[in-house]
């Protein structure tokens, strides 16, 4: 008998799929968790430590790891589409690991409004255009504390293309947003 068989012994005598995927979770059935004292499970909760990961400075510890980890996410996200017609929604991510690649962005901490990191020690907000859109121009709330703007373009082959701005040269500096245009019209 397998540590597991009671998940099948619970399937047998009726229990629900939410309560045979709590037991998987806790590795305990039902009928065992009497044993178990609340108090101590919130006990060895409370003493448990949450340590954050934090990057070198807002460097990735190996940027050739990191260059590698960004052509295998685009390599998935190729197949993806090619096994569904969809595509799957990392832009934003696979925007700013170009930016840390190609700008060398050096990004903040998870979370943080205002702006995704810096580069050359200027706080920069990063949008990336995803092969969905037909439009170069982003949206950006003008609250945000950046004095650039990176708009990274992914087009429907994958293929990657930046540019940086200044704050200056966005257009609606007196409104909500600001906007930006990776090429300019025509």
């Amino acid at each position: 008998m397998s540590d597991w068989e009671f998940l099948y012994e619970m399937h047998e005598q009726g229990y629900s799929s939410e309560e045979i995927a709590d037991a998987a979770g806790s590795g305990l059935a039902p009928w065992e968790w009497q044993y178990i004292s609340k108090e101590w499970v919130d006990s060895q909760l409370e003493s448990e430590q949450i340590e954050h990961f934090k990057s070198r400075d807002g460097f990735p510890f190996s940027t050739l790891e990191q260059t590698e980890i960004f052509h295998d996410l685009i390599d998935c996200a190729e197949r993806h589409f090619e096994n569904t017609g969809r595509y799957l929604q990392v832009w934003g991510e696979l925007g700013e690991i170009y930016a840390e690649i190609k700008f060398g962005l050096r990004r903040h901490g998870t979370h943080r409004a205002g702006s995704d990191g810096t580069i050359d020690g200027r706080l920069v907000e990063v949008k990336t255009i995803s092969p969905e859109k037909t439009s170069d121009h982003v949206l950006v709330k003008s609250q945000g504390d950046f004095e650039r703007l990176l708009i990274v373009r992914i087009d429907r082959h994958f293929q990657f293309q930046g540019k940086l701005f200044e704050r200056s040269e966005l257009k609606g500096a007196t409104g909500k947003f600001l906007r930006g245009q990776l090429k300019d019209d025509e």
